[in-house]
């Protein structure tokens, strides 16, 4: 299988209709709280469980009828996450990344972040159980743990050596470190210590 390379927002409209393209999108909120009284959570970031037993960001193809990339992506994330995602748009703000893989079909993922607030985070994922895609795409909604326990395993290390799709672990950690939602201390420590236990 043949690895995606990353291209440029442009280059990926200009690659004809013989491309597919699927939009993605990584939902997140500051989140105050703390764990067992001490450890900060600092964002609530949401990925969902896949059909196919994998982890993802909530989104997927562009249909014909989709004026836009971010169209496609607004009609997904309506269908994967029901009403609460109706309170906000994704728009080309919001684009991060593209990744073109031609093998085994060729496709183009497109990447966004969107900030929401905490009630908005928490009203998709009250609302996505009753999506039209709930149980059937989507398996359910999970947040990405921004911490390292003290173990050094637990928390962000084991998350990150679950089975993701296509490029959504590299979107997820690029991502983390793009928009600061991780120290670099931190994040480094728990790509170090999920690659030692592979």
């Amino acid at each position: 299988m043949a690895a995606a390379r990353r291209i440029g927002r442009a280059e990926a409209l200009r690659l004809g209709p013989r491309w597919r393209h699927a939009c993605h999108a990584l939902l997140y909120a500051p989140d105050p709280k703390l764990l067992f009284g001490r450890i900060p959570l600092r964002y609530a970031v949401l990925m969902q469980m896949r059909f196919d037993g994998r982890l993802g960001f909530p989104g997927g193809f562009v249909d014909a009828q989709d004026g836009s990339l971010e169209d496609g992506l607004n009609r997904e994330l309506l269908e994967e996450l029901g009403d609460g995602a109706g309170s906000f748009s994704v728009t080309e703000e919001n684009y991060l990344s593209s990744h073109a893989n031609e093998a085994p079909r060729r496709v183009v993922a497109h990447f966004y972040a969107k900030q929401l607030t905490l009630e908005e985070l928490l009203a998709v994922e009250v609302g996505a159980t009753r999506a039209k895609d709930h149980g059937l795409e989507v398996l359910g909604l999970v947040r990405v743990p921004l911490y390292v326990l003290q173990d050094g395993v637990g928390g962000l290390p084991a998350f990150l050596e679950n089975s993701f799709i296509g490029v959504a672990r590299e979107q997820l950690v690029d991502a983390l470190q793009g928009l600061g939602l991780l120290g670099p201390e931190q994040l480094q420590q728990a790509l170090a210590m999920a690659q030692t236990r592979h």
